[in-house]
């Protein structure tokens, strides 16, 4: 596949990486801010999330009805997403759409802020945090998360409490704006059918005025808070129990074998967990997952069962992780890395799958791996590579928390 990688940056700090891909029936582009809650102060925890909402409530030129009709005319694809380290915004659509799409997505990304439409949307946000406080899983996984990271920044909420996006004001949220939405903390990704120099010059006609900061991310030291726990709910049919560890971050080289450990361990019907929980019917959903962030990562682990067999499941869960590296077979990696392997190419499939790759990927490591050189990396992860990552990060539990009905 003739796909060619292209870099650039503009006077004021905004980066462009782009995988032109000839080949392509669509092409695909995407803002990527460098920023999320942990970058947040607590006070305002869920501003990048409440701004990320914002930015399709209008601008100075379309009001919001006319940003989605203008996406709608061009038969696009659009969305949004904010995680803990960084908030993008992308459209999807052919060839022929792109410089109309990048004209909408440019325009949405110096939004108007205004305090009509904050109000409005500041109850939608109140509303999204209830409808997560109905789930079980996200109840304890917030609290897990919080516990394990205790006063660090990476505890902030993504959606924020209801009591900080409430307090949440105009001036907070365009304080906030100014300082992490400049043009040099945000990357411009597109992939597909483009001429790389037409996107450089539109992107220096839409984007060029846009002001810097000079603003960086804080790295305070992360010490995982060690704790066990347990939560109680009313009204819960069932228990949940939830494990976490140290694991590596997203910048390093460790993170391909950490990913295919962790899959190995509970990622897949045929995985540890799988056989040892959910085929002997005492779990209802069991698995393993790596979460790697900016120079840090979570290896975290849990099931779910009925509330009398919950000790027998946490016994059965910490005896697969401490038995994983010993039982582990050349077989059990081969699955792994061709399940990888095959969700990473079908990923990519889609223009909109290479910009997104791309995007993340320059966001949190500022350089370029093609997806054969990922591929070809997945496939040369070794079972030493495995034990090493396990000597290195043994995932014994940090913090173990459960959730169990109210005690009546």
């Amino acid at each position: 596949m003739d796909i060619k990688f292209r870099q650039s940056q503009l006077p004021n700090g905004l980066t462009i990486v782009a995988e032109v891909n000839p080949a392509a029936h669509s092409v695909a582009m995407g803002f990527f801010v460098n920023t999320g809650a942990r970058d947040e102060e607590t006070q305002i925890m869920g501003v990048s999330h409440f701004l990320e909402h914002m930015m399709f409530k209008g601008t100075d030129t379309l009001s919001a009805e006319e940003v989605d009709q203008a996406f709608d005319d061009l038969g696009a694809v659009n969305n949004a997403f904010t995680t803990s380290e960084m908030t993008a915004f992308w459209a999807h659509c052919l060839p022929e759409h792109r410089k109309a799409a990048f004209n909408i997505l440019a325009d949405i990304l110096r939004p108007s802020l205004r305090p009509v439409d904050l109000e409005d949307e500041r109850q939608v946000i109140i509303e999204e945090i209830a409808m997560y406080e109905d789930n079980p899983f996200w109840v304890l996984y917030e609290r897990a998360i919080e516990t394990y990271y205790g006063s660090h920044p990476l505890s902030h909420r993504v959606l924020g409490t209801k009591e900080s996006v409430s307090n949440t004001s105009q001036q907070d949220m365009k304080q906030y704006f100014d300082e992490r939405y400049a043009a040099d903390n945000t990357v411009l990704s597109v992939a597909g059918c483009l001429d790389f120099d037409e996107v450089l010059e539109q992107a220096n006609a839409l984007c060029g005025h846009w002001p810097s900061s000079g603003t960086t991310r804080s790295y305070q030291p992360v010490v995982p808070q060690p704790s066990d726990f347990t939560m109680q709910l009313p009204k819960l049919a069932q228990a949940y129990i939830m494990l976490i560890a140290p694991f590596p971050g997203a910048n390093e080289e460790d993170r391909y074998a950490a990913a295919l450990l962790s899959h190995i361990l509970g990622g897949a019907d045929g995985s540890r967990l799988h056989w040892a929980l959910i085929e002997t019917g005492l779990s209802e959903d069991a698995a393993a997952y790596f979460d790697p962030r900016d120079k840090t990562g979570e290896f975290l682990a849990y099931a779910a069962c009925q509330p009398d067999q919950l000790e027998q499941v946490e016994s059965l869960l910490r005896h697969e992780i401490d038995g994983l590296v010993d039982s582990l077979s050349e077989s059990d990696l081969e699955r792994a890395r061709a399940v990888f392997a095959t969700a990473s190419t079908l990923s990519e499939e889609l223009s909109s799958g290479r910009m997104r790759r791309l995007g993340r990927l320059w966001t949190y490591s500022g350089e370029y791996r093609s997806l054969e050189d990922e591929l070809k990396r997945i496939s040369g992860v070794t079972l030493d590579e495995l034990r090493s990552v396990a000597e290195k990060y043994p995932m014994q539990p940090v913090v173990s928390a459960r959730l169990v009905p109210e005690n009546k």
